[in-house]
């Protein structure tokens, strides 16, 4: 280990520099071609095989051991999102209204520092080392088109990592889950039907705002009658809209919400029940209801026997004081989780934080930034990480 920590200290101020000019040039999801063609350049000048254009602007690579043995590919997302950057540096977007605000140019130069790493191990590696270095994660999601257009396989991928910095965690040490980690999303569009009349006659309509309210409030039985208090979903109506003036009753109110939930049992039972509850509600007042699912990301589930090599790698390097151990899932979201579903995976949280100097916003904050010292642990970790996978 000691050699792998000071062939990344060698590199260091390289993988800096390039998190920098990611940093200065950030792209939107799907339109990444800057940020693909230096990924590529780099990858070309340190004689990395790869192929551009997956998933319209993703790149996979791949370093092939001289030793038979495992495939281990490692992910970073590279879009960025739709800020305008608050912070004064040297390296601020020069992108108006375009930032890295959520840290995918670390993940991003974290990869390369460990593609450059494996590329100069390559005669003594067993097995091979994928790259995904995947677009779109802020929006239409990449990881299931890069999946789709046959990344995990030839050669067939064993194990996939990746990691997301968090300024919830001070630098140094990282953050890990077993099991459930994210939710899956479904995105919700409610239509409560009904029959316009005057105001003053109401017994001469059916009143979808009525309708809509008690939908609304009858949805929350789920969460308090349906599911067991320890199975933790969200669900949430965000936003209605319907009528045209006071004096008039309506003939239909639209709803939109989101839905969370931690595992596709759960998901499939509360998707059925809203469906349920949206028709027969409506039905019982003399209107109609429908339902729009609009399905996202699964849920993110942790690999058991992957997040205890992450462990053991990070009590190696960094010490179990400085393993932070998630009690709980969280209902945000990240498409990783179709690797996860595909291959036993493991995801975790890097710190970014110093309050020392002053990197403590949180993610998707124009102010946000973070402390650098995480890439190279980041590196290491993932190296480590990596050699323990294919030793399995």
């Amino acid at each position: 280990m000691n050699d792998i920590k000071e062939m990344v200290k060698a590199i260091e101020e390289e993988i800096i520099n390039i998190r920098r000019y990611l940093h200065k040039n950030p792209e939107l999801s799907n339109q990444e071609y800057r940020t693909m063609d230096k990924i590529s350049e780099t990858l070309r000048t340190w004689g990395i095989e790869h192929e551009k254009g997956i998933a319209k602007t993703g790149i996979v690579g791949i370093i092939r051991g001289k030793k038979p043995g495992k495939t281990v590919a490692l992910r970073a997302d590279i879009d960025a999102l739709p800020i305008d950057e608050a912070n004064e540096m040297e390296y601020k977007s020069l992108n108006e209204g375009v930032m890295h605000a959520c840290g995918h140019d670390a993940h991003t130069a974290i990869l390369l520092g460990v593609a450059k790493i494996f590329k100069q191990m390559e005669n003594e590696l067993e097995g091979n080392i994928k790259l995904f270095f995947q677009p779109a994660e802020e929006t239409t999601g990449g990881a299931d088109r890069m999946i789709k257009e046959a990344c995990l396989e030839n050669p067939k991928v064993d194990y996939v990592l990746g990691l997301h910095v968090s300024p919830d965690i001070e630098v140094g040490k990282i953050g890990i889950k077993y099991g459930k980690f994210y939710a899956a999303s479904d995105m919700l569009t409610i239509v409560a039907k009904g029959k316009s009349s005057h105001g003053a006659s109401p017994d001469k309509g059916i009143d979808p705002m009525i309708i809509a309210a008690n939908i609304i409030l009858s949805l929350q039985t789920i969460v308090s009658r349906n599911l067991s208090p320890f199975n933790s979903i969200a669900l949430t109506i965000g936003e209605i809209s319907g009528g045209t003036q006071g004096n008039i009753i309506a003939n239909r109110v639209q709803m939109k919400g989101i839905l969370r939930t931690l595992d596709n049992e759960t998901r499939r039972y509360t998707k059925g029940r809203i469906k349920t509850i949206v028709e027969k509600v409506a039905e019982s007042m003399g209107g109609q209801g429908e339902l729009i699912v609009h399905e996202s990301y699964p849920p993110l589930i942790n690999d058991d026997l992957v997040v205890d090599i992450v462990e053991k790698t990070a009590k190696n390097i960094i010490g179990q004081e400085n393993i932070i151990y998630k009690e709980f899932p969280n209902l945000g979201t990240e498409d990783f989780a179709y690797f996860a579903q595909e291959v036993k995976s493991c995801f975790f949280e890097i710190g970014c934080r110093n309050e020392k100097l002053g990197y403590v916003n949180d993610l998707h904050s124009n102010s946000f930034n973070i402390d650098e010292g995480c890439l190279s642990l980041g590196i290491l970790l993932q190296i480590e990480n990596a050699l323990a996978l294919l030793k399995q």
